[in-house]
Order: C-alpha cells, then structure tokens, then sequence
C-alpha cells in the first residue's frame, strides 16, 4: 500500500531521462552538456528522481566533468542530491571505462603506442595517493601477455626491485616489458632517480635476452615516455658500450 502511494504521488521524470536516451543514441554525448551526462550517471541509481539540479550543483563544485568523475564519493555526497545511490553510476562508468580499456589493450599489439598505454593506465591511477609501479609482459609479437603492479611506495618513491621483475617475465614467458609508476605530485618529469633505476632494468632485461620497450611515468593528464624522448635508446646503447668493453677485457 505505501509503495503504490510512493508511486503516485512521486513527481514521473521518465519523459526527461527518455529524451536524453534517445538524443544520446542518435548524437552520442558531443550532442550533451556536461551536466547533462552527470544528470544521466546520477540517474542510473535514482531512476525515479529528477537529477537535473544535483547535476548542476556537482558541476559547479568541482568545476568540471572530469572533476565530478573525479571526485572522491564522500566530497560528491556533500552535494545536495546526491547520494550513495547516486554515486554508483558514477563509479560503474569508471569500472567499465577500465575494464573494457584493459581489455583492449590484453587484445591487441602494443604498436609502441605510448599514448595508448597511457589512455588505459592513466584510469587506474590517477586517484593513487601513492606511487605505484606497474610492468606490461609481452611476447614476441609485442602482445600483452600480463599486466601486474609489482611494487608500491611511498607518495614520494616506491622500491623497485628488477630481480623480482625478470623473475614475473621468466614466468610470463615475456620476451619485451613496459613500465610504468604514477607520480602523485601530478608533474611527470623523470626524477633523477627515475632515470637510473629505468637504466638498471633496460640493463638487466638485456642480460636476460628481453627489449624494454618503454617507462611511462604518470601525472596529472600528462605522461612522459622514456622511449618517446630517446632514453631507452641511449640506455640500449650504452648496455652495448659497456658489455662489449667486458668482452674484449675476457
């Protein structure tokens, strides 16, 4: 009896949330306002109730859409409207964002794309608090085999361990790696420690018979890439210099 008086006394939004449907089918989300695709997220927990207004208020907080995809769920229910409800469309999209990325990228060559790593990586860690350092497998074609986070630090270093790494491509049976760590600061640029322990792995894989094909190191909607800029090269050819100059010394 009190659900049916719920149902015909609560406000019916469906003519609303339908004509935002169809203009999404026909144009895709360049046809919609940015708070109009927060409207459709936030509606995908309380289908029921008029969003419109949350959406706007979510907006004006935190400026812009990927700030409210952003956000953590405690600051968006300081919102007005929303509600945890609400937030679980939100964080669906994330969790299907990532997974169908992670998928397609385990589906396909690496292509030495770096922004296509970054494309997909940069979704699983945007929101860490601290620095996490992830290793790609691949085998000889260059396809994904495996993607692990072998190591995780503080907000300012994290302990790589390059054993531990060749140890992980052995059972992979990789014949290629790419790594990539994220940097909390939001600033990209290579730390100085950066640039040596990614000349110790590029070292180590060549001693194992792997390529290293790329370090990514993370910030905030930025990357940079070690292949990008040369640096996998130079550590290649000084590995080269090095191992040759042991060679004529045996």
């Amino acid at each position: 009896m009190a659900e049916d008086l719920d149902n015909r006394t609560e406000p019916d939004f469906s003519g609303h949330r339908g004509r935002l449907r169809e203009k999404f089918l026909k144009a895709g989300l360049s046809a919609f306002l940015d708070y109009e695709i927060i409207e459709l997220l936030l509606t995908l927990g309380t289908p029921r109730r008029d969003c419109r207004e949350p959406a706007r208020r979510a907006l004006k907080e935190f400026r812009t859409l990927r700030g409210v995809l952003e956000a953590d769920p405690h600051d968006l229910q300081r919102v007005p409207g929303i509600g945890t409800a609400n937030v679980f469309g939100i964080r669906l999209v994330q969790s299907v964002a990532r997974r169908f990325l992670k998928d397609r990228m385990l589906s396909r060559p690496y292509c030495r794309s770096a922004q296509e790593v970054f494309d997909y990586l940069y979704h699983a860690m945007r929101d860490l608090k601290k620095e996490h350092f992830k290793v790609m497998f691949l085998d000889a074609k260059n396809q994904i085999l495996e993607e692990k986070t072998l190591f995780e630090g503080t907000v300012d270093s994290s302990a790589v361990y390059p054993r531990e790494i060749m140890k992980d491509a052995l059972r992979f049976d990789a014949a290629a790696l790419i790594f990539a760590h994220n940097h909390p600061s939001g600033d990209p640029d290579p730390s100085f420690c950066d640039r040596e322990i990614t000349k110790e792995l590029v070292f180590a894989a060549r001693i194992m018979g792997l390529k290293v094909l790329d370090h990514l190191v993370i910030g905030n909607n930025r990357y940079f890439s070690f292949a990008d800029h040369g640096l996998i090269s130079d550590y290649d050819l000084l590995f080269l210099s090095v191992h040759g100059k042991e060679g004529s010394r045996g």
